[in-house]
């Protein structure tokens, strides 16, 4: 190959590399600067595509969609001394470009961890003005709020960076102590299970009384009504067979001899022992049965 050629080859793979070099393209999922021998030159870089001077410009981007920050478990200590487990995290985005270059030379890991340092801070200020019950639920979405607005500006301020959220996602007792106070609420359970036992076993003993009170009382007031329905029946039939017996007195004793014939010789296991001649059998007797 000819040296003409061969200077030709490695002028053109000097151009191709230094036009490549002379062009970025910033996603619109990014933000990005531009500096100049380390000095910022453009602070926040739209979207699209740009050029740079190779060897002169430097370009750093970073992440523009929201960046999760899970914070590790810390112990902090309410208003009367109580050690508790809180587990947050937060939600947060790059919005000064400049502050957060400046602040973390654009390295997330180092914003997460002036994040971490700075909301670990505000949460131990927050839950040592309150007490364990406040914090658990009283005003648990108030000490969010605080903490929320007082880190916000701080991240802004100091970082660049724009709290969205921040959450508590446990609150947790320490082991030697959650084992105590899971037997005093077992124990508190217990108790309140054995009042409302005791006092629905009493309950049911009223109503127990009233339903027997109340059973005797209309048994009572059946039985009078039937004997009294009894006693007007009695009367009745007393009236009836004393009108039949008066029209015809024969007849009436016939009826009821054939009534009684009929009830004596129901059973098949009966036994009469009685004469032949008894006035029982006198219709028997009239009639030739012997």
């Amino acid at each position: 190959m000819k040296p003409n050629s061969v200077f030709v080859l490695v002028l053109a793979l000097v151009v191709v590399w230094l036009a490549s070099e002379s062009v970025y393209i910033v996603k619109e999922t990014e933000r990005a600067v531009k500096l100049r021998f380390g000095e910022i030159v453009e602070p926040d870089i739209a979207p699209g595509l740009h050029f740079k001077i190779p060897f002169v410009n430097t370009v750093r981007k970073f992440e523009a969609r929201l960046i999760t920050l899970d914070s590790r478990p810390q112990a902090f200590l309410t208003l009367e001394a109580k050690r508790l487990i809180v587990d947050s995290f937060i939600k947060w985005r790059v919005k000064d470009v400049e502050r957060y270059y400046t602040a973390t030379s654009g390295d997330e890991n180092r914003a997460n961890s002036l994040l971490a340092s700075r909301i670990e801070t505000n949460l131990r200020n927050q839950f040592g003005e309150r007490t364990l019950n406040q914090v658990v639920s009283g005003e648990r979405e108030e000490l969010m709020e605080q903490v929320n607005r007082q880190l916000s500006v701080v991240a802004e301020r100091e970082l660049g960076i724009e709290i969205v959220d921040i959450r508590i996602k446990r609150i947790d007792l320490p082991t030697e102590v959650s084992t105590s106070v899971y037997d005093r609420m077992r124990s508190e359970r217990l108790r309140l299970a054995r009042e409302l036992r005791a006092r629905g076993l009493e309950l049911a003993e009223g109503i127990r009384a009233d339903a027997d009170r109340q059973r005797t009382v209309i048994t009572a007031n059946a039985f009078s009504t039937s004997e009294i329905l009894r006693g007007e029946g009695d009367a009745e039939a007393a009236g009836i067979y004393s009108s039949a017996f008066s029209q015809d007195p024969e007849f009436y004793s016939f009826i009821r001899s054939i009534g009684a014939y009929r009830e004596s010789f129901s059973g098949q296991g009966d036994v009469l022992v009685l004469e032949p001649t008894s006035e029982f059998f006198r219709y028997m007797r009239s009639s030739g049965v012997q």
